[in-house]
């Protein structure tokens, strides 16, 4: 039983040395992955079309 009570006071201890993100945190840290998701999503586009345009004017 001691054992138990130990780990339950470390990881209180633990939990207690954690740092939350704010609110505003969170939320910038959504909008910059959206946008790094949006860019990259649009550059992978584009290089599809092209290599589709390349592919299909050589065949």
């Amino acid at each position: 039983m001691g054992k138990i009570s130990t780990f339950i006071a470390h990881a209180k201890a633990e939990i207690h040395k954690v740092i939350f993100p704010t609110k505003v945190q969170v939320r910038q840290a959504f909008l910059a992955v959206i946008l790094v998701v949006t860019v990259i999503s649009i550059f992978l586009a584009l290089v599809d079309l092209l290599m589709s345009s390349i592919v299909s004017s050589v065949l």
